[in-house]
């Protein structure tokens, strides 16, 4: 009796949901959480991750093995208006690195959740899981001595100038739209809790990593961990992931289906399957712009330089084609 009632409610197996071979690290675009045009409420959001979940659940039931990186921009970006608010009544701020942390949670669970349901719903019974990730950077690199990266909301020359005198921060103005805070954007240079990844990639466990680039980390001589106030580089972020695990395939995933050379101008051109030379050459060339397409096909350069099979660049919609090359700019060595 007690048989009949575990067969009865176990799930299903299915042929393609067993241990997958190809490992292939997943960087997700903003596009995956939230649409232009949108407000960024939790049930829009939400509707944008199912379908984001429903596209790599196609990938898993075709036995590939997922890690899975994403930005974390705008929702990172919410929280720190919602401390600035906050801070107006009294309540205290918290460092932008918690923030960071705290969006990496936020994001994490809803990806973790819809993909779970996804799985199950096909009958694949895998487990998914979000591990927040400190991520290393050197507090001495270029990067802090001109912080680049802007973050919050506009505010007067006059508001930018008392946060400067008061809080040490450092505000520039915005392209005429007002003052903005901003801060280092360093590279990444690994993860302290690689080897959790690891382990749990050898358990077939899909593992959610590195959200917004990782929460950006300090490491003293003795080992010892700070925080540091930065944005890590959410491409960058996904290729070191992809580099120390040794995956087959950096997938990242955006709102276009290409990347572009000559990207608006009359001799627009898709680049499809593409060499490392080649691609460098263009990189070179400036063809990709920062904060943009630049740190997507500067992560897939990395990759394939690190020893990696393959690199592919395209649109959310088309994840599966693109893991297996058919679609997209595909670059191999």
């Amino acid at each position: 009796m007690d048989s009949e009632m575990e067969n009865k409610n176990s799930t299903p197996s299915v042929p393609n949901c067993r241990p997958g071979k190809e490992t292939i690290v997943v960087a997700l675009g903003g596009n995956a959480i939230l649409r232009p045009g949108e407000n960024g409420t939790f049930s829009e959001q939400m509707k944008n991750i199912r379908n984001t979940a429903a596209q790599l659940a196609k990938l898993i039931l075709r036995g590939k093995r997922l890690v899975i990186t994403h930005g974390n921009g705008p929702q990172v970006g919410r929280i720190f208006q919602q401390q600035e608010v906050g801070a107006r009544f009294g309540i205290p701020e918290m460092p932008l690195y918690i923030c960071g942390a705290m969006s990496q949670a936020q994001i994490g669970f809803m990806i973790q959740q819809a993909l779970y349901n996804e799985l199950i719903m096909a009958g694949c019974n895998k487990t998914v899981v979000t591990l927040i990730c400190q991520t290393l950077v050197d507090p001495n690199g270029k990067a802090f001595s001109n912080p680049t990266k802007p973050i919050g909301s506009f505010y007067s020359k006059k508001e930018a100038q008392k946060a400067m005198v008061e809080k040490g921060e450092i505000w520039k103005e915005d392209s005429g739209r007002g003052w903005r805070r901003v801060v280092p954007s360093p590279e990444p240079q690994g993860f302290v809790e690689i080897d959790a990844i690891k382990l749990l990639i050898a358990q077939d466990i899909i593992v959610i990593v590195s959200g917004g680039g990782g929460t950006p980390v300090a490491q003293d001589d003795h080992g010892v961990l700070t925080g540091v106030d930065a944005v890590v580089e959410k491409d960058l972020g996904a290729q070191i992931v992809a580099q120390i695990i040794g995956a087959h395939t950096l997938l990242i995933l955006t709102d276009v289906t290409n990347a572009m050379i000559y990207y608006q101008a009359p001799e627009e051109q898709k680049l499809e399957k593409t060499s490392l030379a080649e691609i460098k050459r263009y990189y070179r060339q400036g063809h990709f712009k920062p904060g943009s397409m630049g740190p997507k096909v500067l992560a897939a350069i990395r990759f394939i330089e690190s020893g990696g099979e393959k690199a592919v660049i395209t649109s959310l919609e088309n994840a599966l084609l693109g893991s297996e090359g058919e679609i997209g700019t595909v670059i191999t060595r």
